[in-house]
């Protein structure tokens, strides 16, 4: 029976995947979903698709279709295990996702790479490491120092107490001088007392930010440590010096102080930072190194948040770390200009002006004869053309250590806009990890210092404690890449603004040919410490095995 032209519509449904749905307009589904009258079809191929443009069956196989490749597309652009934010380390602070490995959280990825192209060449050139010509650690005492330990451990009359200032790793080559000098005098050392610092008002203590116990148990068979005066000495009042000259020797602390230290018993001395000289008997250098590279090892919160971060950044592949030396207190101690604006300059002027005492350049220089004489630290802008210089990839992971700068994320653009890949621990901690150490100055550079020794290359944008420190501590590893910027030499290129850029990228690669942390010899220049250049009293290789004279 013929069927009524009026008869209602029928309505077919079909299950569509809400993705679809939602990039549809209702009146695009409501069109799709009606089922019209059909009519004849013809065989034509030409026709083809209009004769099935109507066919529900036709529009229900090209719905399947888009869904199918729709959630094709998602299985392939995210992880089922990745919440929606796919990035760990991002400048705006968001939080990272991240799964968990063992006992550590670890990002899952960091940010999509694709459309990122570098010459695989150039890339493993900047990733190279350079020829340690197998030097290793090598701590061999002489037969006198390990005969004269059983004395001095023995010994329980003789106590020098110390008090070490500055930031976190002036504090640590005090240290080290302190365990030395405790040596040479044979007192027992009591543990280090850390002086607040005056800039940043830490009140962190030895056991906060170093482990006590590792201390002690490596230096047991050099120095006998204790964590406080015996009660015999109580009522001691200790012989304070506090005008030790710079570079003594040993033979002047004996005659100084061991006199005083057998009649009264307690010792007190502050402001170790380079009185000791660098130059010193054999054994003393190693007992330096042992200190330096074995015997101050992080406290355990600290050394695990570092190894974490560590982790994740390497997580992508090798990671170079900066230490950046931007901050405001930087630029007026060293009365360079940050170069940001004229108004931060005139900000580090006036502050220079109120506070004189804190220049510790020389005064007589200016600004413009500090900077070519390679006295300031670089800005963000020339940190940038000397890796582009030395090749380093554009995708390259550079974790940056240090402080706030001053001009804040402006200081960093253009290190950001060139290596967008740029993160440091604020970016890297998960929400809380940074909590405990919060306002405490010594343990979170403590955690740049540890991420900084793990990375493949390292770099400092200025000299300084920390840098000096991880060029040892690289050293002492085999010589993992430290790049030691040429500044006197590379900036008056810098200011040639009609050099050709190739040109200029071949000068300064042939300027830092040397200056990639291969091993120098510290004997070699006057007044190197050896934590610094320990080849070769630290360290040996075929041609000098040993040394214990």
């Amino acid at each position: 029976m013929a069927k009524s032209k009026n008869q209602s519509h029928k309505l077919s449904y079909i299950s569509v995947p809400s993705q679809i749905v939602s990039s549809l307009s209702a009146s695009s589904l409501h069109s799709l979903l009606l089922s019209p009258t059909k009519k004849s079809s013809k065989k034509n191929a030409s026709n083809f698709f209009s004769n099935n443009s109507r066919n529900p069956k036709f529009w229900a196989f090209l719905l399947f279709l888009f869904a199918l490749l729709g959630m094709l597309e998602v299985g392939f652009n995210f992880d089922p295990l990745l919440p929606f934010w796919p990035r760990p380390c991002s400048l705006d602070g968001q939080t990272q996702a991240s799964t968990v490995k063992g006992n550590s959280v670890m990002p899952l990825s960091f940010e999509s790479r694709d459309g990122e192209e570098s010459e695989e060449g150039e890339e493993a050139e900047f990733w190279k490491q350079p020829d340690g010509l197998g030097y290793r650690p090598c701590l061999y005492f002489s037969t006198e120092y390990r005969r004269s330990t059983s004395e001095i451990l023995k010994d329980r009359t003789k106590y020098l107490m110390v008090v070490v200032s500055g930031g976190m790793n002036q504090q640590r080559n005090q240290i080290v001088d302190a365990v030395v000098i405790s040596r040479i005098l044979g007192a027992a050392l009591v543990v280090p007392i850390l002086q607040v610092n005056v800039i940043w008002g830490d009140e962190s203590e030895f056991s906060d930010i170093f482990d006590l116990d590792h201390f002690k148990r490596v230096l047991a068979h050099d120095v006998r440590i204790v964590s406080s005066l015996p009660s015999t000495h109580l009522m001691s009042r200790p012989v304070e010096e506090k005008r030790t000259p710079l570079h003594v020797s040993p033979r002047w602390i004996r005659q100084r102080y061991l006199k005083r230290l057998n009649r009264d018993n307690v010792l007190l001395l502050r402001g170790l930072d380079s009185r000791l000289s660098k130059d010193l008997p054999s054994d003393l250098q190693k007992l330096r190194c042992k200190v330096a590279f074995h015997a101050l090892r992080f406290a355990p919160p600290i050394l695990e948040l570092g190894n974490k971060l560590a982790d994740r950044m390497r997580s992508e592949g090798p990671y170079l770390a900066l230490h950046l030396r931007m901050e405001k207190d930087v630029w007026v101690r060293t009365g360079c200009l940050p170069g940001l604006s004229r108004e931060y300059d005139e900000i580090i002027r006036n502050e220079r002006k109120l506070r004189p005492e804190l220049l510790t350049a020389r005064s007589n220089m200016t600004y413009h004869d500090r900077k070519l004489a390679g006295l300031c630290p670089l800005n963000a802008l020339e940190v940038t053309r000397l890796l582009k210089a030395l090749e380093a990839p554009r995708n390259a992971t550079i974790y940056w250590a240090g402080g706030l700068p001053l001009g804040g994320r402006e200081a960093l653009l253009p290190l950001i806009r060139e290596f967008p890949h740029f993160y440091n621990k604020n970016d890297l901690a998960l929400p809380g990890e940074l909590e405990p150490f919060a306002n405490r100055a010594s343990l979170l550079a403590a955690i740049d210092y540890i991420v900084s020794e793990n990375s493949d290359v390292f770099m400092p944008s200025h000299g300084g404690n920390m840098g000096h420190a991880i060029q040892g501590h690289r050293a002492y590893a085999g010589h993992k890449k430290y790049i030691t910027p040429n500044k006197r030499q590379m900036l008056p290129y810098f200011l040639n603004s009609s050099l050709p850029e190739s040109e200029f990228n071949r000068i300064i690669r042939d300027l830092h040919h040397d200056s990639l942390g291969q091993p120098e010899i510290r004997t070699s220049k006057a007044g190197r410490d050896v934590t610094k250049y320990p080849v070769t009293e630290c360290m040996c290789n075929d041609s000098n095995p040993r040394s214990t004279t």
